[in-house]
């Protein structure tokens, strides 16, 4: 697999497929369990977040999967045995109606089919098209052991599914009733109240009067959903408003209907909103279910579970939709007067979070967890630390959500999931709860028939991160790597998924399913908003793979993943950074040209010169640092460290200062070079792996003398801190300081490169034998032809000068600069930019252009103002200096 040399240019598309095969044929990341069950504690473990069978990979996916692979390739360098299990997840909702609407196409339903045959036709589907996402998954070289690849509804996880349920049921904390749940009208089902979505919409506000029994007065509601008000049951108040006091426990009479309803007292009810009277419909309302059930409360559903007018309401409005009863009994209070007004109301929809259809509320028969004994356990687990949260920022909104959480309904009317594992007695009614498939009722009849329902697509992923590892059964995989040590994931699942696995974890395992939590950010566009097809800002990662590499979008997203903070990403963020891994493959290029396997061990020791005594102090700070960021999860610090130290530190310093050894006559101080660069650009590779794994593993293929094919389980860089040399650095840093000296100089006053220009130093004693023994890097760095240092230097005339660390350097231009035609040129330039700045300014001042043109744009004018007058100032002093020489 090896290559012996590095192409011309670096061409991804040739070297990541390679790369990925050969991962994946020598099974590079799969654990042995049974040898890792004997060192619990040398193991690290993730469980990949399930992605949808359906989807396609996002931004979100290429940041979460780039961010858990620099984890397991960084603990598997520090002699960890890694675990990390690849999967997907069934995807009730999602996957039922991509199979519905193919059915559609053919003109089916699935009712035409039949229960069995629609099942049929779903796994037929998921065979030829459910492996997607993983295999967009493997682009981006993902480091998952792909023997162990997962699916919620495998054999496996469905036997933990059903022993899951089976237990809860026996614990008493599982139980099927009547209660009021998210119904979504268009996928037949309930949803979990983390399955609805809100959505800002313009409604209006209706003014109701509900007239007294006894004739004594009215009381006035307000709502947005009168057709609800034909299932009122009550009107509550707060029982300390004075206004109604007197009303509490008499009757009133609902229009339209002419049923009695109390008026009730109640805390719940705010006494600033509105009236402070509100009605009361337990059959369609969250809230008003909670106080029907606390006062005794009929519930009246008025809605069908198709969204349309049942027979409980008044004849007139049956079987019209809820939006065509709404404007029938509009036009009906209006004509019986009780209407009192109308008003524009801005108010958020609920939602169903895959088709977007209204949520209805609406009470049926369904199956429920009873979470909160489950909820006080996975509070307290993140409370005293054993699993930690990060940022802690998020601990608040997870508290929150644990201390307010209302019992989980798991039941789906759905074909496509784990089937309820409920039975009933047609002759007897016995309810049978079973883990295995029963024959007969306790009574001898066989005449069972099974729950029509499914469960809950997280029911089933609430138990990934020990269900994947073989749970029911004692596998050497739990015994080796539960606990897992990280969960990488967005916020929006901290509820959906997280607190749910912390349940389940500490219920079936008697421990937390993971020790730490990483919630990413959000991946935005360029201006921060959000992607969405709708708005046509998304950026697919497999295109920027295409166009790019894949090491340049991992790169671009690990570069700007700080903790806490959404990323703005844009196309030419992810074409810089297709510059740097060009820039490490060109130098590696370079390295090669000098390094055959025939240059002598690494021995600090033996190199003696400065640039060789920095660069290996550098690069040991650089493996403690990366490390230190690696393990704080501060991928951004991590990134952006080993930037600085690749381009600006090893290319343009290092590379360049040790060309003269490498192409001089001297074979000692050559032989040291080569073994010294060889050291620097290995260790630079197994550092880089994590991040960028392709290009270092396809350089250090080509590195002579090395195991060509292990840089994937490579030990990280030891320390030697026989390497460390704070004076080397301070050296460097003033012979860098001389050198950027007179290149500034030179850029200034715009002397051209092929000019070799005469630098005079005021320097004594110890400074004056460092510039003279240097001379050589300072010539060939900074395009110098004399270097003279000494302590009673008298520059002549008309030379441009710096101070480095006290040290005066002089730079005569006399024939160097034409300064009359220097002035002409910064006068012309001045003259250009002062045109440019006023035509900018006027612009701003403009009030109708600031106020009407969109914020971009405004923002992209202030931008170039700032920019023309910094450029304006800049040429100003210039100006002066060259002035000054003049004379």
């Amino acid at each position: 697999m090896a290559n012996e040399t590095l192409s011309k240019g670096y061409e991804p598309a040739d070297v990541e497929g390679r790369w990925l095969d050969y991962w994946k044929s020598h099974q590079s990341f799969t654990p042995d369990a049974a040898k890792a069950a004997a060192h619990p504690k040398d193991n690290y473990s993730i469980v990949i977040p399930p992605p949808n069978v359906t989807g396609a990979l996002h931004m979100g996916h290429a940041l979460n999967i780039t961010l858990q692979d620099i984890m397991c390739r960084f603990m598997r360098q520090h002699g960890k045995t890694v675990l990390w299990v690849p999967g997907t997840d069934h995807a009730g909702i999602a996957t039922q109606n991509v199979v519905e609407r193919k059915l559609l196409a053919e003109g089916k339903r699935r009712e035409d089919l039949g229960r069995e045959a629609f099942i049929e036709r779903v796994w037929e589907w998921k065979e030829d098209y459910g492996g997607r996402i993983l295999n967009q998954i493997r682009r981006l070289g993902a480091s998952v052991d792909w023997t162990r690849e997962r699916f919620t509804m495998d054999e496996g996880l469905s036997k933990a599914v059903r022993e899951v349920f089976v237990t809860l049921y026996e614990q008493g904390l599982v139980y099927r009733g009547k209660y009021i749940v998210n119904w979504c009208t268009r996928c037949h089902t309930a949803l979990a109240d983390d399955e609805v979505e809100y959505a800002p919409a313009k409604s209006t506000l209706y003014h109701l009067r509900y007239p007294l029994e006894d004739g004594s007065g009215f009381v006035t509601v307000a709502t947005v959903r009168p057709e609800t008000m034909l299932g009122d049951t009550a009107v509550a108040v707060h029982p300390e408003d004075e206004r109604y006091q007197d009303m509490v426990g008499k009757y009133l009479i609902l229009p339209l209907v002419g049923r009695r309803i109390p008026v009730i007292a109640d805390a719940y009810v705010d006494r600033e909103f509105g009236t402070g009277c509100l009605k009361v419909t337990p059959a369609h309302d969250m809230n008003d279910w909670e106080l029907g059930r606390k006062h005794g409360l009929e519930a009246v559903g008025v809605i069908d579970d198709k969204g349309r007018m049942n027979d409980n309401a008044p004849e007139k409005y049956r079987g019209l939709s809820a939006a065509e009863c709404r404007t029938l009994i509009v036009e009906d209070l209006k004509a019986c007067a009780s209407l009192v007004s109308e008003e524009p109301y801005e108010n958020k929809v609920n939602q169903c979070y895959r088709c977007k259809t209204t949520i209805e509320p609406f009470v049926s028969e369904q199956w429920f967890v009873s979470v909160k004994p489950l909820a006080e356990k996975a509070r307290a687990a993140v409370e005293d630390g054993r699993t930690t949260i990060w940022p802690a920022q998020w601990n608040k909104t997870y508290y929150n959500w644990l201390d307010n959480i209302r019992d989980w309904c798991i039941s789906r009317q759905l074909w496509w999931g784990h089937r309820i594992p409920v039975w009933t007695c047609r002759d007897c009614g016995e309810v049978i709860v079973a883990r295995q498939d029963p024959t007969t009722c306790k009574c001898g009849s066989a005449n069972l028939t099974q729950d029509e329902d499914v469960l809950d697509t997280w029911f089933s992923s609430a138990l990934w991160p020990f269900s994947t590892m073989g749970w029911p059964e004692k596998t050497h995989e739990l015994a080796a790597f539960y606990p897992t040590s990280l969960l990488v994931t967005g916020f929006d699942i901290l509820f959906f998924w997280v607190a749910r696995m912390m349940m389940m974890g500490l219920q079936f395992m008697d421990n937390v399913p993971f020790k730490d939590v990483y919630i990413h950010a959000l991946v935005r566009d360029e201006h921060g908003k959000k992607m969405s097809k709708s708005t046509g800002n998304v950026i697919d990662p497999l295109q920027m793979i295409d166009k790019y590499g894949c090491d340049s979008l991992r790169f671009t997203l690990t570069s700007f993943a700080a903790m806490g903070r959404d990323i703005k990403l844009s196309e030419a963020r992810i074409e810089g950074y297709r510059h740097f891994i060009n820039k490490i493959w060109n130098a590696a290029r370079f390295a090669l040209m000098h390094v055959d396997g025939s240059e002598p061990e690494f021995d600090p020791a033996a190199l003696t010169g400065l640039h060789h005594k920095w660069i290996l102090h550098r690069l040991e700070v650089l493996k403690k640092e990366h490390a230190a960021q690696i393990e704080g999860y501060r991928f951004n610090e991590a990134a952006q460290g080993l930037y600085g130290f690749v381009w600006r530190e090893f290319c343009d310093w290092y590379l360049e200062l040790i060309k003269p050894e490498l192409y001089g006559e001297d074979q000692a101080a050559k032989a040291a070079a080569r073994s010294c660069l060889k050291h620097v650009l290995s260790e630079i590779m197994v550092i880089a792996h994590p991040i960028i794994p392709f290009v270092t593993q396809e350089i250090w293929s080509c590195i002579p003398s090395l195991d060509a094919e292990s840089l994937a389980v490579r030990p990280y860089p030891k320390a030697r801190p026989e390497c460390e040399n704070e004076a080397a650095v301070r050296d460097m840093e003033f012979l860098q300081g001389v050198i950027v000296a007179v290149r500034n100089i030179r850029a200034e006053l715009g002397v051209a490169p092929g000019i070799a220009l005469n630098v005079l130093v005021r320097a004594g004693g110890e400074y004056q034998a460092f510039l003279t023994a240097h001379e050589t890097e300072i010539a060939a760095l900074a395009r110098v032809g004399s270097l003279t240092a000494a302590p009673d230097i008298e520059p002549p005339k008309g030379c441009a000068s710096a101070v480095v660390r006290g040290c005066e350097l002089f730079v005569p231009l006399a024939g160097v600069v034409d300064f009359e035609a220097e002035l002409a040129r910064l006068d012309k330039e001045l003259g250009k930019i002062a045109k440019e700045l006023d035509f900018v300014t006027k612009k701003l001042g403009n009030e109708s252009f600031v106020s009407k043109a969109p914020e971009d744009v405004v923002a992209k004018e202030k931008a170039k103002a700032a920019e023309f007058a910094e450029k304006k100032a800049a040429l100003e002093q210039l100006r002066v200096k060259v002035q000054e020489f003049v004379g």
